[in-house]
């Protein structure tokens, strides 16, 4: 049997299990949409830890930073810089934001803020902005899928056909599970991804150098500019720092606003479990330091891979491995893709239907409304792949453009807990007028002083217009705010 086929099998199995295990996990919920969606808040720690650990493993961890490492040097260690804080705004708002679930009955992040401002056009905006931001994320994990399939199968599958598979595999489980499907395959995926990122960030450098530290001494002398802060940009020229600092900042503000993570509050256990998790969280990065040592490997030794994101499987298709080991970590960069892309896709489905499609149609409950979020989950995942087919800009690019999205939510959660001030006309004009700032700075690069990213002068803009307006409109009864902002 040729090699390929062997790694394809060991791929073909790897999903079945994804599938097997997708599944089987969804028996013991109910039948209701607390169920479907937020697990009948009833998420161990273990669980819930590998829910949100396992997204970092995403095709952006897996192909996106060993890609950053080999072609940016420095850059990429602005990845550790945010996630190691990104959840760190949970320890304080997320005990508070799951009762106020159980109270009210919130499975979704707009649900939230709609009830906070009395806004159901703000619940509408806001699972638009939410569908804005995950098609670029849930394309960026279809394309990792893609990669990877056509490096190991030395092209005979295309990229078009290894997305199709995994996420076939993807939206079958979703479909019939819910949450507890993405829970428990994140939990299987996750502790795959720690084997074999490890075993394979120790082994590169020492097959091709002797160790780490031989690795980084070699690059020191050869290419000292990939290990000066702050590293190079996407042109190969020196980064600012200005658009470092701006990258973390705006990383790790959007990155504990993201719906799909936002959500998961509601799955807790208790408030002890939730911030058990939020403890234990930022040790997941110490999982990332491996895959970069993949990609600064390859610097000296692979110059020249077009797109630096396929550098992971270039390097694994051009060693002389068995095609066993090559299918395994095949599998577990399809793992880092699907773990992230299931929680995406199911988040989509149920926001649209919760915050969109029930603002329109208030009489969609019961079995309509299950059955309309698989429907749409389906059609979600159907978009991302058209658009993972015939986008051109690299994972990363992808996934700051929708942060810049998201962190336009970061002004309206501090409103909702700290300034009773803010009225439903400031909440509404400040979300409109950061969101068009982020997208119009985004297309006119020329403009960002400092290359600092859009998303942080749409925060300002968002703030600002948030501020202005509420002074000048009318504010919400007293009774109501008090039951949200913290005295």
């Amino acid at each position: 049997m040729e090699s390929w086929m062997i790694v394809l099998l060991v791929t073909l199995g790897y999903l079945m299990a994804s599938l097997t295990v997708g599944l089987l996990s969804g028996r013991r919920t109910s039948d209701s949409t607390v169920g479907y969606v937020a697990g009948d808040r009833q998420l161990g720690f273990l669980v819930l830890y590998f829910v949100l650990g396992a997204s970092i493993f995403s095709a952006f961890a897996f192909l996106g930073a060993p890609g950053w490492a080999y072609s940016r040097g420095a850059a990429v260690f602005y990845i550790i810089s945010y996630g190691t804080v990104g959840l760190l705004p949970w320890y304080f708002f997320g005990p508070r934001i799951a009762r106020l679930g159980r109270r009210f009955g919130y499975v979704t992040q707009a649900q939230l803020f709609a009830h906070r401002f009395k806004s159901r056009s703000l619940s509408a905006i806001l699972a638009l902005i939410s569908l804005m931001a995950f098609l670029p994320y849930l394309t960026l994990q279809m394309q990792g899928a893609g990669y990877v399939f056509n490096a190991v199968t030395e092209g005979r599958v295309p990229e078009w056909a290894g997305a199709a598979i995994a996420y076939g595999v993807v939206l079958i489980y979703v479909f019939y599970s819910g949450v507890m499907g993405v829970g428990w395959t994140n939990t299987f995926q996750g502790i795959l991804m720690m084997i074999l990122a490890w075993t394979l960030g120790l082994y590169l450098p020492y097959k091709l150098y002797g160790g780490v530290g031989a690795m980084f001494d070699r690059l020191a002398e050869a290419r000292p500019e990939m290990l000066t802060a702050p590293g190079l940009d996407g042109a190969g020229e020196p980064w600012t720092w200005g658009a470092y600092t701006s990258a973390v900042a705006i990383s790790a503000i959007g990155f504990s606003l993201w719906p799909h993570y936002f959500m998961k509050i509601y799955t807790a256990r208790s408030t002890r479990t939730l911030k058990q998790t939020i403890v234990f969280y930022p040790t997941f990065q110490i999982f990332l330091v491996p895959i970069m040592f993949i990609g600064f490997s390859a610097v000296l030794s692979y110059p020249g891979v077009e797109p630096p994101d396929a550098i992971l499987p270039t390097i694994m298709t051009s060693m002389d491995l068995s095609p066993l080991v090559i299918g395994l970590f095949c599998a577990g960069a399809l793992a880092a893709s699907m773990s992230t892309g299931d929680a995406i896709v199911h988040a989509a489905g149920s926001i649209l239907v919760k915050d969109f499609f029930q603002i329109l149609f208030p009489r969609i409950e019961g079995a309509w409304e299950i059955r309309l979020i698989r429907i749409l989950v389906v059609l979600v995942g159907g978009l991302a792949y058209f658009f993972a087919v015939f986008s051109e800009l690299s994972l990363v690019e992808l996934l700051l453009l929708a942060y810049g999205f998201i962190a336009q939510i970061f002004p309206l959660l501090l409103a909702t807990f700290f300034w009773g001030g803010a009225t439903r006309a400031g909440a509404l004009s400040g979300m409109t007028a950061g969101c068009l700032v982020a997208v119009i700075w985004n297309h006119y690069p020329q403009l960002q002083w400092q290359q600092i990213h859009p998303g942080i002068w749409g925060i300002a803009v968002n703030s600002a217009v948030m501020a202005i307006v509420s002074k000048f409109s009318r504010p919400l009864p007293a009774e109501h705010v008090r039951e949200f902002v913290v005295e």
